[in-house]
């Protein structure tokens, strides 16, 4: 061995202090507001207290169930060649129907493509949400009849444009705040991040609710933050609150106290919902490459449906008559979104050049005119082979 070779033998290795600071540092487990248990017990928190009649309760349990269904059956159609795509929310329900039954009707919503759940609670027609997926339309809803925006493939785009509206809002002098909805992965892009500064600089009544389901496509929360994503909102000048995203009545309480934080002129509020994706990021991932089996089913004991059906029993808040009637409630939804999706017209090819710029513009002219002659070539081609 060399005198060179020795040397380098004995120089630590700085591979093994990246290592070092990779881990994450020791802390206690965060804070979970928690309202109901996945073993079905309900339980008290000292700042989120919530009494909801039992109408009320059957009402979110109902919402959880057909936002499920209708998930369930848009993604057997993308398997069946009907969608081209779908972003599956299994597993999310609680956040979304907890976090939009707390909306009031003048909130305004900025959603992600997987928002399907807040889209049953504002109203929007669960078959309008799958004309972008299947190819025939851009969103297929007005955002001003619900005040919920189309949905946002961009990543993390929305909060700027929520913290951007909601800005307005705050000059308009409007009693009414605004939602962006945004997932853990998202929360690594600049945008957010510029969307926390601004917001809380102009005090913008604006709620960043965000759904940590624990994988960014491949990649674990952990692989992307030291500190638990709710905490980030002190860097910025306000609060952040971590809920159990599996809980409906927790979800509720939490979203809507930050929303009527926002209303009195307080600023924004980051939410954490905690919860986890039980199915692919999409219908074009395989989530077996990357997690175990035994992670699923560990979340699997917490589904947020379960768990309030099982309340609903010992409650007596629901009998029997109940779980059946939405039983056949659910059968009828899923055949509705099947004949929909399947009796959509195709666009007028033409279409795509239509509300591309408000006043016309010469190159999309030109595009246009290049456009109709190649589909008037397949014409041509028909007729000489006759």
């Amino acid at each position: 061995m060399t005198v060179e070779s020795t040397a380098a033998a004995r120089k630590p290795r700085r591979a093994s202090k990246r290592t070092s600071a990779a881990k994450k540092p020791q802390s206690a487990e965060p804070q979970l507001v928690q309202l109901l248990t996945p073993e079905g017990e309900r339980v008290e928190h000292p700042d989120y207290g919530i009494d909801l009649s039992a109408d009320e309760l059957r009402g979110l349990y109902r919402d959880m169930v057909l936002t499920r269904r209708f998930d369930a059956e848009a993604t057997a159609l993308q398997r069946q060649g009907e969608l081209g795509l779908w972003a599956s929310l299994l597993g999310q329900e609680a956040a979304q129907i907890g976090s939009g039954r707390a909306l009031h009707d003048d909130d305004y919503v900025f959603p992600t493509y997987r928002e399907h759940g807040v889209a049953w609670c504002r109203g929007v027609d669960p078959t309008n949400l799958l004309g972008m997926f299947r190819g025939v339309n851009h969103g297929g809803w007005d955002p001003t009849t619900n005040n919920f925006h189309l949905y946002t493939i961009v990543i993390g785009s929305q909060t700027l444009h929520a913290t951007g509206y909601a800005m307005g809002v705050a000059k308009d002098g409007a009693d009414s705040a605004v939602i962006a909805y945004f997932g853990d992965g998202a929360s690594s892009q600049g945008d957010v991040a510029e969307s926390f500064t601004f917001s809380a600089v102009y005090n913008a009544p604006v709620v960043f609710f965000c759904q940590n389901n624990q994988w960014a496509i491949s990649e674990p929360t952990e692989r992307q933050t030291r500190v638990p994503l709710y905490q980030r909102a002190q860097g910025f000048g306000f609060p952040g609150v971590r809920v159990d995203g599996n809980d409906v009545l927790a979800c509720l309480a939490v979203t809507r106290s930050a929303l009527e934080r926002a209303r009195r002129g307080e600023g924004p509020t980051l939410v954490e919902a905690f919860t986890y994706r039980m199915g692919a990021h999409t219908t074009s991932d395989d989530p077996t490459k990357y997690r175990a089996d035994e992670e699923r089913a560990s979340w699997e004991a917490k589904d947020p449906i379960l768990r309030l059906r099982t309340y609903l029993e010992k409650s007596g808040h629901a009998d029997e008559a109940f779980f059946t009637e939405l039983e056949a409630e659910s059968e009828s939804l899923g055949k509705r979104v099947r004949e929909a999706v399947r009796a959509m017209p195709d666009p007028e090819p033409m279409a795509l050049f239509e509300h591309a710029y408000a006043d016309g513009h010469s190159l999309v002219d030109e595009e246009r005119a290049q456009f109709a002659a190649y589909q008037a070539s397949f014409a041509d081609s028909a007729e000489e082979g006759k």
